[in-house]
């Protein structure tokens, strides 16, 4: 999908999903992470899931870095990755969400400690 001049791709981003508008997995958020799977891709795969199983070849990536080395909008890349995971070649899963806020009295601790190390 190269892109003109202006930015603009030549091949407008609904045609990229073959006309499909809402994925199949409607849970894929932005930072779902996507892996391959490793299983082969079969013969006939449309080019723009195959670019997206191109680029996960490398590593996991989230949906939304997908998206942008893609170049396409991130609605699209959930509904190529949505039909990625329904036939068996990528995982999807869940964005790794926030660690909690630690307790300052063990941070002081710690420090604590490793200026009594220090001072040895």
């Amino acid at each position: 999908m190269t892109g003109r001049r202006g930015g603009r791709p030549l091949v407008p981003a609904y045609l990229s999903t073959g006309g499909v508008a809402r994925p199949s997995r409607p849970h894929l958020e932005r930072l779902t992470v996507l892996t391959p799977d490793g299983t082969p891709p079969p013969d006939g795969l449309p080019a723009a899931e195959q670019a997206l199983l191109d680029l996960l070849s490398g590593g996991a990536l989230t949906l939304v870095e997908s998206a942008a080395l893609l170049r396409l909008p991130v609605s699209a890349v959930r509904v190529l990755a949505a039909d990625l995971v329904d036939r068996g070649l990528v995982r999807a899963r869940a964005p790794i969400p926030p660690a909690e806020r630690f307790d300052p009295d063990l941070l002081k601790r710690v420090a604590d400690g490793l200026r009594a190390l220090k001072h040895r």
